[in-house]
């Protein structure tokens, strides 16, 4: 029987988890929720998922906008194993998966605190079997982990300055900037690093970060002092052996975050969505031996996406070898191994 998962929240991540889920061939969406009868609302029904609204005061503008709901959020987690919340942050739907006894995975907005488990599947899965609450880290921190984690594991790390240079909002989003100008997080370090450390508590890492007026990706600068010497080569072998990273060459025209983007329309996945870390090959360049530095830009739709089926898999236990879930995950989102 495959594990029934519910999403709480059905917007940028929580669509793309419910799809993602739907590819599985061991766990099946359940249901998903919303709090408003917007187009997004409109589009799970029309694709088959069963619909529900997130609080009983909400259920009459379900019926006004004339979108059909099979019930509230508490009905949907009598029908789940576990569920995926994709709300924003601090909505506070804890006590409502505890009280229903179903356990669930939280996004990056959220403190670490709320769980006390982090989840990078490379990184440290099997800390995470048969745990009740899990938390996916930020799509920034994922991409940090992403290519820190084989760095550590190959040549240890002493220390590292990572750069942020983030985009404004998602691109369906009109609401939000900056809109002509660049902002600058004043809070050192920014949360980022904080959060690195709450996967991988050893590194030692510092992070600055800016916003600007981009919607397509963020981009990071990283400078890591390694604690073993290694050639720029190695390096790149480390991560070809890594999980969910894509390089990229500006000698081949790929010389901002927009081809990035193209390339992903290419591949022809959903949405153009792009799962790996995409890191400039001819970016990366290794100073005395041990001083690295190189690029890499993040899709902050989607970074996450895997990383929630194999925290569900690891969760529930469907599959207890780390490496396995993430070969399972890839194939049915089209990654290549």
């Amino acid at each position: 029987m495959p594990a029934k998962v519910a999403i709480n929240g059905y917007g940028t991540i929580g669509k793309r988890v419910a799809d993602a889920v739907a590819l599985q061939d061991d766990m099946e969406v359940v249901g998903v929720s919303k709090m408003s009868p917007n187009f997004e609302a409109r589009l799970a029904v029309e694709k088959g998922f069963p619909l529900y609204a997130t609080t009983k005061d909400v259920l009459p503008k379900f019926e006004k906008a004339g979108i059909k709901v099979h019930g509230t959020l508490e009905e949907m987690l009598k029908e789940a194993d576990l569920v995926v919340d994709a709300t924003p942050e601090e909505s506070g739907f804890k006590p409502a998966y505890e009280k229903a006894g179903v356990k669930a995975i939280w996004q990056g907005g959220e403190e670490h605190s709320l769980t006390n488990l982090s989840f990078n599947a490379a990184a440290n899965y099997a800390d995470c079997l048969g745990a009740k609450f899990v938390r996916v880290p930020s799509c920034n921190t994922t991409g940090l982990i992403r290519t820190l984690y084989p760095l550590d594991v190959h040549f240890g790390i002493d220390h590292v300055l990572a750069v942020m240079v983030r985009r404004a909002t998602d691109p369906g989003d009109s609401k939000k900037g900056p809109i002509n100008a660049i902002e600058p997080e004043l809070e050192m370090p920014s949360h980022h690093g904080p959060d690195v450390q709450s996967v991988l508590p050893k590194v030692d890492i510092h992070t600055i970060a800016v916003k600007v007026p981009t919607t397509l990706m963020h981009l990071h600068a990283v400078s890591v002092q390694l604690k073993k010497k290694a050639t720029e080569r190695e390096v790149l072998d480390a991560w070809r052996r890594a999980p969910r990273v894509k390089f990229v060459k500006g000698a081949e025209g790929v010389k901002s975050t927009a081809q990035i983007m193209e390339i992903a329309r290419d591949l022809g996945r959903l949405r153009s969505d792009l799962y790996e870390i995409a890191v400039w090959e001819d970016g990366v360049h290794v100073v005395n031996g041990t001083r690295l530095y190189y690029f890499q830009a993040v899709h902050q739709e989607s970074d996450v996406v895997p990383e929630n089926v194999d925290a569900i898999r690891a969760m529930l236990e469907l599959e207890k070898d780390g490496r396995k879930s993430i070969e399972k995950t890839d194939r049915a989102l089209g990654i290549a191994g």
